[in-house]
C-alpha cells in the first residue's frame, strides 16, 4: 500500500478488486483456510478440519491458491492424488510442501490457474465432493465465495494481522479465527492479538490453538550439533525467526543450531542476500532443479552432526541427504472450547451434510 501512496502522489489512479468482483461461487459448500502472513499454520487448520469432515464419512475435495511455474499453459487444472502426481506436474518444492500433506492423508488437492475450471473439475471429482476445502497462500483472501471462512493469526507477529495487505482484508472476512501457536507465545503477543481480533471481527469465533511437534528419532537430536531446515517462504517473506525446526530442535535437546551461512552454495547465496536476517537456518528453496541440487549440497557440506528437516514434506524423497536426519511434523490442536468440532458441527447441519 505504500507503492499505493506514491501512485496516487504521482497522479495516477489504480483499481484494486476485492472479493465481491473476484471470488467464483461454487455448487458445492465451500470452506475456506486464510491467514494474515504466511508461515501462521493454514495447511495444519485445513488438515485438522479436513480430518474431522472426513471422520463425519463425508468425501472432501482441497484446492490450493495458485504457485504456477514453468509452462502456465499446462497447468490449467491439477489434480493431485497420489506421489506420482507430483512428478507428473513438474512440482517445485514449494508446491510439494503444500500438496503432499493432503494426498499422503487420503484427500484430493487440486491446484492450477484457471480457477473456473479448477472448480468445475472438482465438484465432479470422480472421488466425490461433498464440501471444498480451499486451502490459502500467503495471506491472501480466497478465489471462491465462502460459506465459513477460517483466518489463522500468529501470536508471534502480533499487530501483523493489522499491518499487512491483504491479510487485514483476510482477518476482516472471518467466520472463525485461530490464534495458533499459543504454546510456545509469549502472554504478551497473545493478548495483543486477541484484542485486535476483537476490534476487527467482533462477531468471529476464536479458537485457541497450538502447533504440536513431534520427530521420527528424538535421538537424532539430543545432544548433537544440528543444522535447522525450515519452509522457506515463512523465512524469507514471512519475516520469521524460528520455524517448527528450530522448536523441535530446542524441545528434543539439541546442543547446538549449526550456521549454515559458511557452507551455502550456488543460488541459495542470493536467499540469503535477499533476506540477510534468517540467520542460522537454512531455508528449503527449491523453486528449480538447480535449487534444490544447491539445497542438497549445502546440506551435504555443512559440519554437523544432524539435519532436522522442518518442512511438510520428506525431503530425503527429492533430494540425498548423507547426514543422520530426523522429520518434525506438526499439528494443529485446539484449546478448550470453542474448537473446531463444535464449528463443523453447525457446518454439517446447516448444509444438510449428515
Amino acid at each position: 500500500m505504500s507503492v499505493g501512496a506514491l501512485v496516487n502522489a504521482a497522479g495516477a489512479n489504480f483499481i484494486q478488486l476485492g472479493p465481491k468482483d473476484t471470488q467464483v461461487k461454487s455448487t458445492k459448500p465451500v470452506i475456506s483456510v486464510g491467514a494474515v502472513r504466511t508461515g501462521c499454520g493454514k495447511s495444519q487448520t485445513s488438515r485438522r478440519i479436513i480430518e474431522i469432515l472426513m471422520a463425519k464419512g463425508l468425501k472432501v475435495v482441497a484446492i490450493r491458491h495458485p504457485m504456477p511455474y514453468g509452462d502456465i499453459a499446462a497447468q490449467k487444472v491439477q489434480r493431485f492424488a497420489s506421489l506420482s502426481d507430483l512428478d507428473k506436474h513438474h512440482c517445485t518444492l514449494e508446491e510439494m510442501e503444500e500438496y503432499e500433506p493432503h494426498v499422503v492423508r487420503g484427500n484430493v488437492i487440486y491446484a492450477g490457474v484457471d480457477y473456473e475450471a479448477i472448480v468445475r473439475a472438482a465438484e465432479a471429482d470422480p472421488d466425490g465432493c461433498d464440501v471444498i476445502l480451499w486451502d490459502g497462500g500467503n495471506n491472501d483472501f480466497p478465489f471462491y465465495r465462502s460459506d465459513l471462512h477460517v483466518t489463522v493469526v500468529d501470536p508471534h507477529r502480533p499487530g501483523h494481522e493489522l499491518t499487512y495487505y491483504p491479510g487485514n482484508v483476510t482477518l476482516r472476512l472471518s467466520d472463525v479465527v485461530v490464534i495458533n501457536k499459543m504454546d510456545s507465545a509469549d502472554a504478551e503477543g497473545i493478548e495483543m492479538v486477541r484484542r485486535n481480533i476483537a476490534s476487527e471481527v467482533p462477531d468471529a469465533i476464536v479458537i485457541d490453538g497450538a502447533s504440536t511437534l513431534d520427530v521420527d528419532d528424538p535421538a537424532v537430536i539430543r545432544g548433537k550439533t544440528v543444522l535447522v531446515v525450515e519452509d522457506g517462504p515463512t523465512l524469507t517473506h514471512g519475516e520469521m525467526k524460528i520455524g517448527a525446526g528450530v522448536v523441535a530442535a530446542q524441545k528434543f535437546g539439541a546442543a547446538e543450531l549449526v550456521d549454515p551461512r559458511p557452507y551455502i552454495v550456488g543460488r541459495l547465496r542470493e536467499t540469503f542476500e535477499t533476506y540477510p536476517k534468517i540467520g542460522c537456518l537454512l531455508p528449503a528453496m527449491g523453486y528449480g532443479e538447480q535449487q534444490l541440487k544447491d539445497l542438497e549440497a549445502t546440506i551435504n557440506a555443512t559440519e554437523c552432526d544432524a539435519v532436522v528437516i522442518g518442512t511438510p514434506i520428506d525431503l530425503n524423497r527429492i533430494i540425498k541427504i548423507d547426514k543422520p536426519n530426523t522429520r518434525v511434523y506438526y499439528n494443529l490442536q485446539e484449546i478448550g472450547r470453542p474448537n473446531f468440532d463444535m464449528v463443523l458441527d453447525d457446518f454439517v447441519k446447516k448444509y444438510n451434510l449428515g
